[in-house]
């Protein structure tokens, strides 16, 4: 494995950063990106991007979007114990909640938190439930909610895991948080320093959304700023092949992804074939994916008249938890799906990629 790469996966999803208060990744991204683009835009709700600026007449304008926030929680109130009542940003289940490490992130500064729960002994004679995600309590260690807003703690601070991102035994599998979707700014960042001294075909707009996980909120506002004729969402979806069913979609180490449906996209034809085409011509491993969660590319292929989109993905086991593992070789196709994509995307490409009239 390529230590820098590792190193750059490293840095990027040991940032903390859920939805709605993405500031600290933004920074990171803002920094990694100036010296490869010709400038630097924000949107209304914090989305980041950088622009390149094609010297071909009536280059088409290509967005390439990640999200850069992560799942998380929000403290909703204090207990007079001293505890922490929460909401859930993004999807959680509650099954992974209980007994880990987070982060609490307030005005004076941040503390460590646990999430609480029940130890076997006091589960004897009691009849099990499934917990809902709002039941569970936070654990700073303050001995009351005095002594907690003493240290500065308020509804609406964010509370974020907090965890190590490590090489696993085999040195291909990398284990951490928030590739989810740390994954599609890492991309989205090496591609745009792969492409520095490349000439584009296209406009190009290349960087991170806010607040995918609660809604695909952030790339309706950062699509209607940029106007893209086209946009790809660079994304990561959960694997199903831990139990060897032979028909589930996502499998580790079997390339990048072609997302053909989930709920609120389907992939058109011309994309479609746009896409295999792409894969193929440069021997780019790949797998079709369907899928029952979303991704920004549902909120973007609606903007406007319609814009032809795409999701450019990769799978990883037990996402939206503390501990994701994924295939550096899945990462590695899918930066070269992303490259490759902008190198070819000029305007006679996008009329092929159009709905024909």
């Amino acid at each position: 494995m390529n230590e820098q790469r590792f190193e750059r996966i490293k840095k990027l999803t040991e940032v903390q950063s859920t939805s709605g208060f993405e500031h600290n990744i933004r920074e990171v991204i803002r920094s990694e990106m100036t010296p490869y683009v010709d400038e630097i835009q924000q949107d209304g709700l914090g989305g980041i991007f950088g622009l390149r600026h094609s010297e071909e007449k009536d280059a088409p304008t290509v967005m390439v979007a990640a999200h850069m926030d992560e799942v998380g929680f929000m403290l909703a109130s204090i207990t007079d114990e001293g505890f922490f009542r929460v909401v859930p940003l993004g999807g959680w289940n509650p099954l992974v909640v209980s007994a880990q490490r987070f982060t609490l992130q307030t005005r004076k500064g941040n503390y460590p938190v646990v999430s609480s729960s029940v130890p076997p002994h006091l589960l004897r004679g009691k009849e099990n439930s499934m917990p809902k995600v709002e039941d569970i309590l936070f654990d700073g260690g303050f001995e009351s909610k005095e002594e907690a807003e003493e240290y500065g703690v308020r509804p609406g601070d964010t509370i974020v895991p907090e965890v190590e991102t490590i090489k696993m035994a085999n040195g291909k599998r990398i284990l951490g948080k928030a590739w989810d979707n740390r994954y599609g700014v890492t991309a989205v960042l090496e591609a745009l320093h792969d492409l520095k001294d490349e000439a584009l075909p296209n406009n190009l707009v290349a960087g991170a959304n806010v607040q995918e996980e609660v809604g695909l909120r952030g790339t309706k506002g950062a699509a209607r700023k940029f106007n893209p004729d086209a946009f790809f969402a660079v994304d990561c979806s959960p694997a199903d092949d831990v139990y060897g069913k032979a028909d589930a979609f996502g499998k580790l180490g079997k390339g990048t992804l072609i997302r053909i449906q989930d709920p609120g996209f389907i992939l058109s034809k011309e994309m479609r074939e746009f896409m295999l085409d792409t894969a193929e011509t440069h021997n780019i491993p790949y797998q079709y994916y369907v899928s029952k969660g979303g991704t920004d590319a549902g909120a973007a292929h609606q903007l406007k008249e319609g814009i032809p989109s795409g999701v450019i993905g990769m799978v990883a086991r037990y996402i939206h938890t503390h501990q994701t593992i994924f295939h550096i070789d899945d990462y590695e196709a899918a930066l070269e799906m992303v490259k490759q994509i902008i190198l070819s995307l000029d305007r006679s490409t996008l009329e092929t990629i159009s709905p024909k009239k």
